[in-house]
């Protein structure tokens, strides 16, 4: 698949995503497991982020910011030696588990509840993070093994990089648009 004039390894954006998925549900069976452990690790999630505020738009960007700065984290992450992006979609899909459990079990909102409040942004937020880490991952590549002296792979790898890594912003400002503006409408929230 070619985005933008760069080569996107597809199988490893659906490895990741892939990842992502397993993950989360491993943090909802560990949680499931350990409750109360389940528990307190959401309330600490929830003083980190903050409160959820009455404006859309505060809430607009807030989630971008939050978003942008975990891909960007995803993005760099890739550059050692590729393994980065994994391990931060394997934790961010453990914690998105376990807060479906302590939201459906401990919070009482029915699961159906929960997934009108995750999927129409998740179905643009995750792919999004895990492009930023094929982003990563592609820069990574560039300078391993392709051609021409180091700086040049470098500097070419960071350019395709860029590239994928503007594409997941941008389309984490439509899921950021959606989540503070659909999704609560939407789920009833």
């Amino acid at each position: 698949m070619d985005v933008l004039g760069v080569k996107v390894p597809r199988r490893t954006l659906g490895h990741l995503l892939l990842v992502f998925l397993l993950s989360a549900l491993g943090g909802y069976w560990a949680g499931a497991a350990s409750p109360d452990t389940a528990l307190e690790a959401v309330r600490k999630i929830i003083e980190q982020i903050g409160p959820i505020s009455d404006s859309s738009f505060h809430n607009f960007i807030k989630i971008f910011t939050n978003n942008s700065m975990v891909a960007l984290l995803t993005f760099i992450s890739g550059l050692f030696f590729g393994l980065g992006p994994w391990f931060i979609m394997a934790f961010n899909g453990f914690v998105v588990g376990l807060v479906v459990l302590a939201v459906h079990r401990m919070g009482g909102m029915p699961m159906g509840q929960i997934l009108l409040g995750l999927v129409p942004h998740g179905v643009v937020e995750i792919p999004a993070i895990a492009l930023a880490g094929v982003a990563g991952i592609v820069w990574y590549r560039e300078i391993i093994s392709g051609e021409g002296e180091g700086g040049e792979r470098f500097r070419r790898g960071a350019v395709k990089g860029l590239k994928l890594f503007a594409l997941s912003v941008l389309l984490l400002f439509v899921a950021a648009l959606i989540e503070a503006y659909v999704t609560p409408r939407v789920a009833g929230l």
